[in-house]
């Protein structure tokens, strides 16, 4: 992850968080993700992708030539960490906005800001949260100031980019993509916090595991959960699994308001889906929406949830939670929540499979361990008497004119051995798709012994 972690804080603040001042009094306490944070690019866990000795993160902290970006991941993995870091070995005055609370006005003010420091010889990294929530004309409002160097843009999203922002400032971004902390980057986290707290958290080892379950791959929940423990928590005896679960919903309720809540709420509502608990999404839905969630907010997350936990399992999945953001958009609230309910009560009911999610990463990971391997001649279309010469499109077999319609030629780079990337389930539509996947493989044998297409008929 990277996320708010980092080990103990310096001495002078307390348990609660409050640090004395030159005065002798305490500031306001500071929240844990805060004191936890990072310092170093050393103290960040997980995102080993970006951080180790080859990764484009790592190569920005070490030369201190820091470029726009978008960080691109779910909440919690670490995104204004990392930002931070990058302003301060770039020597750049870091301002941070929210596009949930700023305006025109609001950006106004921080370009006449950053072009003054430019004038006087200091560079800006504006740190630009939940970027997508901008609309086309202020994010085209990015495009002079990072054009003339005022800033350096880094945004962070939750949603796919390509979708949400706009193709020039997408052009003058790098996107980096973040992943969930995986249970060992939690479990440091965990440590960490209680290195800096002097004491283990009043839970058993059911419990504990719990807490890294609730979490689910995000860092500031997971610390928020711990401080949830530590103020309401007695230390004796330890909590078991059920008084912590007890405990947890109880604060989530008080806590409608804040920011932080709203996602803990949709966060529930998609892990309600993706365990068929149809009632538990729905309530999910509701407090989400009596909480002040955007609406819109969800639609996409249960677009994104079709595609990532339902996938061809149900290919209407994806259908339908299309059409519950565009009834919305036509309807608005409460009229269109209706909508947005009948596609929450479809997506929790359907068969679920993540094997879309994996194929495409494992055919991602492919191709970065690959690099740029050119397609086989034989599917290169040959426009010039040169590329005919040199065998582009030679030995092509139209698949329609086969007697299978089958030809059985590999798509694949000739230097790159065929691959299975998409294992689909033994669950809703996917078993048809196995089912074809399995009769092509036969097929493509069969080719491959004769060589030529195989004859029409079962193989």
């Amino acid at each position: 992850m990277s996320g708010p972690d980092a080990p103990a804080a310096p001495e002078s603040d307390d348990e609660s968080g409050r640090r004395a001042n030159p005065q002798g009094e305490h500031d306001p306490p500071r929240p844990l993700a805060d004191r936890l944070r990072p310092r170093d690019a050393d103290e960040v866990v997980g995102q080993a992708h970006l951080l180790d000795s080859r990764g484009p993160l790592r190569r920005m902290l070490a030369t201190g030539r820091v470029q726009s970006l978008v960080f691109w991941g779910p909440p919690g993995t670490g995104k204004t960490t990392l930002a931070r870091l990058l302003a301060g070995v770039g020597g750049l005055h870091f301002e941070q906005i929210s596009a949930i609370f700023s305006g025109v006005a609001d950006l106004k003010k921080v370009f006449a800001a950053a072009r003054e420091r430019r004038d006087r010889g200091q560079g800006t990294l504006l740190f630009v949260d939940e970027i997508h929530r901008f609309n086309r004309s202020q994010q085209d409002s990015f495009l002079p100031v990072v054009e003339d160097g005022s800033i350096v843009l880094v945004g962070a999203t939750t949603e796919n980019p390509s979708f949400e922002l706009n193709a020039a400032l997408m052009s003058r971004l790098k996107v980096l993509v973040l992943e969930r902390l995986d249970r060992d980057a939690l479990s440091t986290l965990l440590a960490r916090a209680e290195t800096h707290l002097g004491r283990a958290l009043p839970l058993s080892e059911d419990a504990r595991e719990l807490l890294l379950e609730l979490a689910d791959g995000d860092g500031r929940y997971l610390i928020n959960l711990i401080e949830t423990v530590i103020e309401l928590a007695d230390p004796d005896p330890p909590l078991q699994r059920e008084a912590l679960l007890q405990l947890v919903q109880r604060r989530a309720l008080s806590h409608d308001k804040d920011r932080d809540a709203h996602y803990n709420l949709v966060s529930a509502l998609h892990k309600s889906l993706r365990a068929s608990d149809v009632d538990a999404a729905l309530y999910w839905l509701a407090r989400s929406l009596a909480g002040g969630e955007d609406p819109r907010y969800i639609t996409r997350r249960l677009i994104r949830f079709a595609s990532e936990d339902v996938g061809l399992a149900d290919p209407q999945a994806l259908t339908q939670a299309l059409a519950a953001r565009e009834a919305y958009d036509q309807l608005g609230s409460p009229e269109g929540d209706l909508a947005i309910a009948q596609a929450v009560v479809y997506l929790g009911t359907a068969p679920k499979s993540n094997a879309l999610y994996r194929a495409l990463g494992r055919a991602d990971a492919a191709a970065r361990e690959h690099g740029a391997l050119p397609p086989p001649r034989h599917l290169v279309n040959a426009p010039t008497r040169l590329m005919k010469e040199q065998g582009y499109g030679r030995g092509y077999i139209y698949d329609h004119d086969t007697p299978a319609g089958f030809s059985g030629q590999s798509g694949f780079p000739d230097a790159l051995p065929r691959s299975r990337f998409y294992e689909p389930v033994e669950r809703g539509f996917e078993r048809d798709v196995k089912r074809r996947l399995a009769y092509w493989d036969r097929l493509r044998r069969r080719a491959e012994e004769e060589g030529g297409p195989p004859p029409a008929g079962d193989a």
